[in-house]
């Protein structure tokens, strides 16, 4: 393996999330839509660092000393790491200080110091100190008895060097997450004015250490390693496990301090000592902490002109004001595009199934749901109306294990089958099966998506979902749950493609079936619409690909380690990204196949760990119509020339040429696209049931 051939994993990440960064800058794009993309940069990085960063730092530790598919190693992926990140959090932080703070000022939405406040103001931000904050904040001195304390991973604290007749001492203020981190004041004529929390114990700081004087003091926080490591092979009970997992991912080795800029270089000296970590790990900002944090703002009720039009997803005219959604799917298959097209109909559909008395049994996958999910409530009525209830919950969904645990508990209860999965493989597919018992016979009703059953994301996340009563598709489903309820090992499968075990091979051996197709005269083409590509094999197949002349188009919203457009390799493949108001996240696989058309969805990325690691679920399209309307999808995600950006041979992205180009936002085109397809329904439906009346 040529490791020049491979761009590095985390900073095609970083790149993405600059992509991000990047529509905060637009300013076309709404202000608090602005704010939000800050905001998700914020919390991308944390999660990089918590989990990616702290990765590099354990293997460094280690002392490993091999490399990556790009041939970096461990030490020098983090010193390119930090030197970007640097960068990137100068770039967030001109942009929060510089444009979005002033332009919400000027639109009434104030972040003051406590400085800016006027004397009423004064007098109510005391009145909260003393009544709120002085009662739960605790000083927590730093010296011989007192180590330094374990601060939760991203909590904001405050550093303070005291003085008094003898001499200096140092100490720490954690400031209470318990309270909310802006502060509003009461309203002023046209105004929402906020005040940040550590701003406010800063200027009463004074009355938490009596006797001395603060010499030197700066709010500062830290992240730190936040990935479970559990041995499932030695584990008795993995929910109990992963729950004492849980409480240490608080207290994980610091990977990161985030400090205001100008701090007194003593402060900064000493964490860094306390914390054991490098001036590398050391990002001075020049605003308020947390940028995470911001999304507050971006959600705050009102100020509906500083946002995106409001959008509510469109009814299916298939399933629209239908009363029974079985007598539909044994006609046709039916494809629901998310969140173009609403996910109430997936709810409605299995909450039919829960009370319908011809239904025997339901069987579902749950990776992430929501907080409040209509689709468990579903399941556990279902299971209090007598049916067999399966329900594989995964538990080591990365930062959704507590909200995972306390569904299975409750799903437990309700008298449902749980189970948490296949040792050392993740389950990630998404698969609902609905068994009925019908007049001709037992009757099998499927659901297959590309992501997650979660009501609030689907909203905001672009996915396709997919009804069949197919036999082969059902026979399929039953199969797979058998695999993962049972000792069943898996079958030859009659549709599915399922990792760890086939689908990796399946994809490849459909990239080598375009070169020969294209060998024979016939016209080669794969699309790939995924959010990463990292796995080498099939890269390194679709670079032999390219050199045949095979066209390939890659849709890649993430990480991806391909190196486009490079002469005698990669030259047939062009690779863009979208990053916009939702977040891409459908997995389609097309290949040309001589004129057939195969299309493939999944819930699988092009990453070692979701071909060899989880289990995944790639399913093909069958019904004509269905695969015509995904090719369409392609084709306009293709053709998008507003928010695409296109991969270089350097790793870095540029915007379309529009010259001589329709402008095309893909997006906004999809909303549009299937409102109307709804209200033309809506209209014929009106005029048939007109008809009768223009007869008589």
């Amino acid at each position: 393996m040529d490791n020049s051939n491979f761009f590095n994993r985390e900073l095609s990440w970083l790149e993405f999330n600059s992509r991000v960064l990047e529509e905060a800058l637009i300013r076309t794009n709404p202000l608090l839509e602005r704010v939000k993309f800050l905001s998700i940069t914020g919390s991308n990085l944390d999660e990089f660092f918590m989990i990616r960063v702290a990765g590099l730092e354990e293997q460094k530790e280690a002392g490993y000393k091999g490399a990556d598919i790009s041939g970096m190693t461990t030490s020098q992926q983090l010193e390119k790491i930090s030197v970007k990140v640097h960068n990137m959090v100068k770039k967030q932080y001109d942009c929060l200080m510089r444009s979005l703070i002033p332009l919400m000022k000027k639109e009434g939405l104030r972040i003051l110091k406590y400085t800016d406040l006027d004397e009423t103001q004064k007098e109510e931000i005391k009145k909260y100190y003393e009544t709120f904050i002085y009662p739960i904040i605790t000083p927590m001195a730093i010296d011989q008895s007192r180590p330094f304390p374990q601060l939760p991973n991203k909590s904001i604290n405050i550093a303070v060097f005291l003085d008094d007749e003898e001499s200096e001492k140092f100490a720490i203020l954690q400031v209470p997450s318990i309270l909310p981190r802006f502060y509003q004041i009461r309203k002023s004529f046209g105004t929402h004015d906020f005040i940040p929390l550590e701003e406010i114990i800063i200027n009463y700081v004074d009355t938490l250490f009596p006797g001395y004087s603060v010499n030197s003091i700066s709010p500062f926080r830290i992240t730190r390693n936040a990935d479970l490591s559990i041995d499932e092979e030695d584990t008795e009970d993995l929910l109990e496990e992963i729950e004492k997992s849980l409480i240490q991912r608080r207290w994980g080795f610091p990977v990161r301090l985030e400090i205001y800029k100008g701090a007194d270089q003593k402060i900064v000296d000493t964490l860094e000592k306390m914390l054991e970590i490098d001036d590398k790990d050391v990002y001075q900002v020049n605003g308020p902490l947390d940028i995470s944090a911001f999304m507050f703002f971006a959600t705050v009720e009102g100020f509906y002109n500083l946002k995106y039009d409001s959008f509510k997803p469109s009814p299916s005219p298939e399933f629209f004001k239908k009363e029974n959604f079985f007598d539909i799917l044994r006609e046709k298959d039916l494809l629901l595009f998310h969140p173009y097209q609403s996910f109430e109909h997936v709810t409605e559909f299995l909450n039919q199934a829960a009370e319908d008395p011809d239904v025997l049994a339901i069987k579902q996958t749950l990776y992430r749901v929501s907080g409040d999910s209509p689709i468990v409530r579903s399941l556990i009525k279902a299971a209090e109306n007598g049916k067999q209830v399966t329900v594989l919950v995964e538990l080591k969904a990365r930062f959704d294990e507590e909200n995972n645990i306390q569904w299975a508990k409750r799903l437990e209860k309700a008298g449902c089958y749980v189970v948490y999965g296949l040792v050392g493989l993740k389950t990630h597919g998404k698969i609902l099966l609905v068994v009925r018992k019908e007049a001709d016979g037992i009757k099998r009703y499927v659901h297959l998506s590309t992501g997650n059953y979660n009501d609030k994301t689907a909203k905001l996340y672009t996915d396709i979902g997919f009804f069949t009563s197919k036999e082969n598709i059902a026979w399929d489903a039953s199969a797979l749950f058998n695999v993962l309820t049972g000792y069943s090992q898996p079958p030859e499968w009659k549709s599915f493609s399922v990792a760890p075990v086939g689908l990796k091979e399946n994809i490849i051996n459909m990239i080598r079936n375009e070169v020969i197709n294209t060998e024979r005269g016939k016209k080669g083409r794969i699309i790939f619409k995924a959010n990463s590509l990292l796995d080498t094999d099939i890269i390194e197949e679709l670079y032999k690909a390219s050199v045949k002349g095979v066209e390939i188009k890659l849709i890649i919203r993430g990480i991806c380690a391909l190196i486009p457009g490079v002469k005698n390799m990669s030259e047939n493949i062009e690779t863009i990204s979208i990053v916009g108001r939702f977040l891409e996240h459908t997995r389609i696989y097309y290949f040309e196949n001589g004129g057939k058309n195969d299309v493939f969805l999944s819930s699988a990325d092009l990453m070692p760990r979701n071909l060899v690691r989880r289990v995944e679920i790639m399913f093909p399209i069958e019904d004509s119509t269905i695969k015509n309307e995904i090719t369409d999808i392609l084709g306009i995600v293709i053709s998008d020339t507003e928010k695409a950006r296109i991969l270089n041979s350097d790793g870095s992205y540029k915007a379309v040429d529009k010259r001589g180009k329709k402008r095309v936002n893909s997006q906004e085109y999809f909303i549009k696209y299937y409102k109307e397809i709804f209200e033309k329904s809506i209209k014929k439906d009106i005029k048939e049931l007109l008809k009768p009346v223009k007869e008589i």
